[in-house]
């Protein structure tokens, strides 16, 4: 910061100071000067609380606590020379704390307040005229997720910084103001500047924000849309009252579920793509030579099995993997995201099951005894 001499015609550089230098705290100075002069944070504030400690269970307390134009309470947390690195966490924790205040808590908390100042205002008085209603009733404070945040140093580390820039995405809104003390020539000047997000740029941020909100509530659609757990639900349901094979299943978002056969590593599965559904008997056991070995068991039962089941089934032995499987018949042209196409391919992924049980109940109980 300079001054300038008009007589001159130069400027002349005015000394940066630290707080800690001119002797200023935090509490008996930096936040009295907000709270008797709001309006150096760029808007119009109506301060409710100071030094606010009533959290249940907790023995914290906030700095400042403020209404804006527009209702939103206000958390500011004031810090001198440096914010520390774990500012943005506390006033986060205020600001949940504060989410769950009624209005009637608010009026509550702001008398007492006044109550402490000994100037004979009321609460209710003073906000009906900083909203300029004619009554209380009409005054609307803490609606929804609507809190605020400002931040006050006189330097910010980056931890805070970073953290402040990635929840301004989230469309948080909270701002941080850098205050600098100056001397000159035994006056003391202090200068008050909002930093983040940049007062010319305020507005951007904000657009950019709800864009970005935007584009995460999409991802979010869309991802639901393509969740497989909600047809695994369905699916489970109707084979719950069937057979007890998959009673252990939780819906999950994986494309495929496993049941149990009885007999360790050896599985029944369900598998869905985006446009086809199947099942299989896996034989995932940990040891490749006994997965084989069982294949080879099962397919000397090949006629009887699939006489069993009613048709052919796809024997892979996978001789370059450890696992082996035998698939059922593929039901092809259905999309699990098509709750259209759900009563068909549960009703056929359903009956395939049961019969393939059925079809290796006897040929697995052989191959049991020989393992």
């Amino acid at each position: 910061m300079y001054s300038i001499d008009k007589n001159l015609n130069a400027i002349q550089k005015i000394n940066e100071k630290s707080f800690s230098e001119l002797g200023f705290k935090e509490r008996e100075h930096l936040q009295e000067w907000i709270l008797k002069e709001p309006e150096s944070l760029g808007e119009d504030f109506l301060i409710i609380q100071k030094e606010f400690d009533g959290f249940n269970g907790t023995y914290e307390r906030l700095d400042l606590l403020a209404v804006d134009k527009q209702g939103n309470l206000v958390i500011i947390e004031n810090k001198l020379d440096d914010s520390g690195k774990d500012v943005t966490w506390q006033a986060l924790k205020y600001a949940s704390y504060c989410s769950t205040l009624k209005k009637d808590q608010i009026r509550k908390i702001y008398q007492e307040f006044l109550d402490k100042e000994a100037n004979g205002e009321t609460a209710e008085e003073n906000l009906i005229e900083f909203f300029e209603v004619g009554d209380f009733s009409e005054v609307v404070i803490n609606s929804g997720q609507t809190q605020r945040i400002i931040l006050i140093a006189a330097n910010f580390r980056k931890e805070v910084t970073s953290t402040v820039l990635w929840l301004l995405n989230y469309k948080l809104r909270i701002q941080c103001f850098k205050v600098t003390p100056f001397e000159n020539n035994g006056t003391l000047l202090l200068n008050i500047e909002q930093i983040i997000p940049m007062r010319e740029s305020e507005e951007y941020v904000i657009s950019m924000a709800d864009k970005t909100q935007e584009s995460i509530n999409t991802q979010e659609k869309l991802k639901l849309k393509d969740s497989p757990a909600e047809f695994w639900k369905e699916f489970l349901k109707k084979m719950n009252e069937k057979s007890t094979l998959f009673h252990h299943v939780n819906p999950s978002e994986r494309k495929y579920i496993l049941g149990l056969t009885g007999i360790s590593g050896i599985l029944w599965g369900q598998s869905i793509v985006k446009s086809a559904a199947s099942t299989e008997i896996y034989l995932g056991r940990k040891s490749k030579e006994k997965n084989k070995f069982i294949f080879d068991e099962l397919i000397k039962s090949k006629e009887e099995i699939e006489k069993q089941f009613g048709e052919s089934l796809n024997w892979e032995r996978l001789d370059n993997k450890d696992a082996c499987r035998i698939r059922g018949p593929m039901m092809e042209n259905v999309n699990y995201t098509n709750k259209d196409d759900w009563s068909k391919m549960i009703g056929f992924m359903v009956d395939s099951i049961l019969r393939m049980e059925k079809a290796f109940k006897e040929p697995l109980s052989r191959v049991k005894l020989k393992l």
